[in-house]
């Protein structure tokens, strides 16, 4: 008999016990449907804490302010400096003017803070700079550069009031840590709801071996390979991960889309259909492979604990 009849008959016959173990195979294919829906919402749910992250940070600057009487070449001086560090991606100045400019602007509805200021007798407001990193591990490095750098002088002739560095590290920080436990935690849940499916499985394809016992021993009696005694059962184990699957990519449509729209207010520009549409094929390798993976090592375990020749 050639090698792919051979195929073809055990892949038959692992339909067959598939089919046939109806209610046990169900059993195995909701437990690996909920370890694969676990796996798929991992996916998007890191990629939207990802985009949430990068977002934020790419707001996150050093904002540099200095000192009112802080005179105008040296804060140039300043700026000069910074845009020499390759830490540094971009350094964006802001005058006195400027500063002030944009204070009455944001507050052109208050009327009782413009009065305030109208009565002030100069510019309370001094220049500033806002420089961005090409990383956020680079925000400490360009901060320690603005304390021990000469041009910005020391005692009295410092002319920085004030660098917020810290206060938006501190943020950062503390979102990072909150994305890493959610994923971790995530990762978690998998882990252990995929040692369930293989349990489940495994316990599967011992009773779908059990109750073949009579045809296995008919087959060995007429000198079947042991490939060609185990391999049916290997094939539903797979069956279940592509049925589980499937129906996991299946169910997944229609959730986002539901969550498309909410998705994209709530994280601002991570639409969840968008992604899904998008890294389909990713998503689909990623399911499927995960589910053959399962199946295959749950049969594989079970055909060798019960069917040692």
């Amino acid at each position: 008999m050639s090698w792919w009849h051979t195929t073809k008959r055990i892949s038959r016959y692992g339909l067959i016990g598939f089919v046939r173990n109806g209610f046990v195979s169900l059993a195995a294919v909701l437990i690996m449907t909920i370890t694969l829906f676990v796996v798929a919402v991992l996916m998007v749910g890191s990629a939207a804490l990802t985009t949430t992250l990068e977002q934020l940070t790419q707001k996150v600057d050093v904002n540099v302010y200095f000192i009112t009487t802080a005179p105008e070449e040296r804060v140039l001086e300043v700026e000069r400096s910074l845009e020499n560090l390759p830490e540094v991606a971009s350094v964006t100045y802001t005058s006195r003017e400027e500063a002030i400019a944009n204070f009455r602007e944001r507050h052109k509805n208050d009327q009782l803070t413009l009065q305030a200021l109208d009565e002030l007798e100069e510019n309370p407001l001094g220049a500033s700079l806002a420089v961005q990193a090409y990383d956020t591990s680079q925000y400490e490095s360009i901060a320690r550069f603005l304390e021990d750098a000469p041009v910005v002088g020391e005692g009295e002739d410092r002319i920085i009031e004030k660098v917020n560095f810290f206060q938006n590290k501190a943020a950062i920080d503390r979102l990072t840590n909150i994305i890493n436990t959610a994923r971790t935690i995530g990762f978690a849940t998998a882990l252990i709801l995929g040692i369930a499916s293989i349990l489940i499985a495994f316990n599967t394809i011992r009773l779908a071996i059990y109750t073949s016992r009579d045809e296995i021993s008919v087959m060995k009696l007429v000198g079947a390979s042991p490939w060609y005694v185990r391999g049916p059962f290997v094939v539903a184990g797979i069956l279940y991960g592509v049925a589980s699957g499937a129906f996991v990519l299946i169910v997944l449509y229609p959730i986002m889309l539901w969550l498309g729209g909410p998705s994209e207010a709530f994280f601002g520009s991570f639409n969840t259909f968008e992604y899904y549409v998008s890294t389909f094929p990713l998503l689909f390798l990623v399911v499927m492979g995960v589910g053959v993976l399962l199946g295959a090592l749950s049969s594989y375990l079970a055909v060798r604990r019960y069917l040692k020749q």
